[in-house]
């Protein structure tokens, strides 16, 4: 189980270049121009963990498998988009389809990039993409609740909880807030919300894109938005998306002294997937032994047979019981044996929550 993560913005704000830094392609056409991205690419990356690194060296695991998180490279959105300007209304559809949206901002000066606005406002770029978003939701919502609306008078119960959800979001987006804000807390509310599928419910990463002198501090600007990410809820990250693109060029091992002349502690890379788990709600299990070290990316709060299922649906129905080792408890003793002998491996049933960190063992029926 992996999770994507939209890569949007106006033109010329660094998307591309980012998306080449993260995916350590050059797939993504980095030109100074609008609507040079037509097609949404997609790149997968392997997510960094060093406990699996670690559970690896332990079990004398012949392979590594990390989890991996995908990106989608969006084509710049403008002004009027909701109304299919520029190519607004297929940036729209790639952006509904996504679990996250990462919203690239320009934090630095250049003459030589043309920015569409003639001028630096992270906050205004911010407001721009955020209120066609929100047109695009809010005409979506006043054409279907029409017809959801005659149903539930008639008494039709699916249709008046339809109602129920689409009427808190539908008047903030009037009211110019987004309809992440109306996201209900009951459970089978939420399922209905969820299938708006609303493009301003979606969770939001502001990545702040300076130049190099500001890479490891930030500067003027990205504290503008990360006073705004506050504000609203959301996270915020300083990255250099050239500098990126530098560092995925070099080998791993060059990797770690080239950051630490920067005065950086990790790559951008590191620091939005390790955003975008929290902003997701995202955690990690293991499976680790001479075969393979291999991690699982799962919601966090899920069952053990329902993570079970992330490797395999048949393990999920023929559940019957999960041999669970906390990864502390698992390098402590030195693996599985040391901590069986101590006691630490547990046997957990279907009601058995899962932890960031356990190392899991799965039994299962056919």
């Amino acid at each position: 189980m992996g999770f994507n993560c939209g890569i949007v913005g106006l033109p010329n704000v660094g998307k591309s270049t980012l998306f080449n830094a993260l995916t350590a392609t050059v797939n993504a056409q980095a030109a100074n121009y609008p609507f040079c991205t037509i097609e949404p690419n997609i790149g997968r990356v392997a997510v960094p963990d060093e406990r699996l690194d670690v559970l690896a060296k332990i079990d004398k695991a012949a392979k590594i498998v990390p989890t991996q998180l995908e990106f989608v490279d969006i084509a710049g959105l403008v002004k009027g988009a909701s109304k299919g300007e520029g190519l607004g209304n297929q940036f729209l559809g790639n952006i509904r389809e996504v679990d996250a949206i990462i919203h690239v901002l320009r934090c630095f000066e250049n003459s030589d990039i043309v920015h569409v606005e003639g001028s630096i406002d992270p906050i205004r770029d911010a407001e721009t993409v955020e209120t066609e978003l929100m047109l695009a939701d809010l005409e979506s919502l006043e054409k279907r609740l029409d017809g959801v609306t005659k149903k539930a008078k008639s008494g039709d119960k699916e249709a008046k909880a339809w109602v129920a959800v689409m009427e808190p979001a539908l008047n903030l987006l009037r009211d110019g807030k987004p309809a992440r804000l109306a996201k209900p807390e009951d459970p089978e509310a939420l399922k209905l919300f969820n299938q708006l599928a609303l493009l301003t419910a979606k969770p939001v990463l502001y990545v702040c894109n300076v130049d190099d002198t500001a890479a490891a501090t930030g500067n003027a600007f990205s504290q503008k938005v990360f006073e705004m990410a506050q504000k609203q809820g959301n996270t915020a990250v300083v990255i250099c998306a050239g500098i990126e693109q530098e560092i995925a060029q070099l080998p791993p091992e060059e990797q770690p002294e080239f950051l630490e002349t920067l005065g950086l502690k990790e790559t951008g890379l590191a620091r939005i997937i390790k955003a975008g788990y929290q902003l997701l709600g995202l955690e990690t299990f293991f499976t680790s032994g001479p075969k393979e070290a291999h991690a699982w990316t799962m919601r966090k709060g899920i069952l053990a047979p329902q993570a079970a299922g992330i490797i395999h649906s048949d393990f999920e129905k023929g559940f019957i019981r999960a041999e669970v080792i906390s990864y502390k408890d698992y390098v402590e003793h030195n693996g599985e044996s040391g901590a069986r002998e101590k006691g630490l491996l547990r046997q957990e049933g279907k009601n058995y929550v899962m932890q960031d960190g356990d190392v899991v063992h799965f039994l299962f029926s056919t």
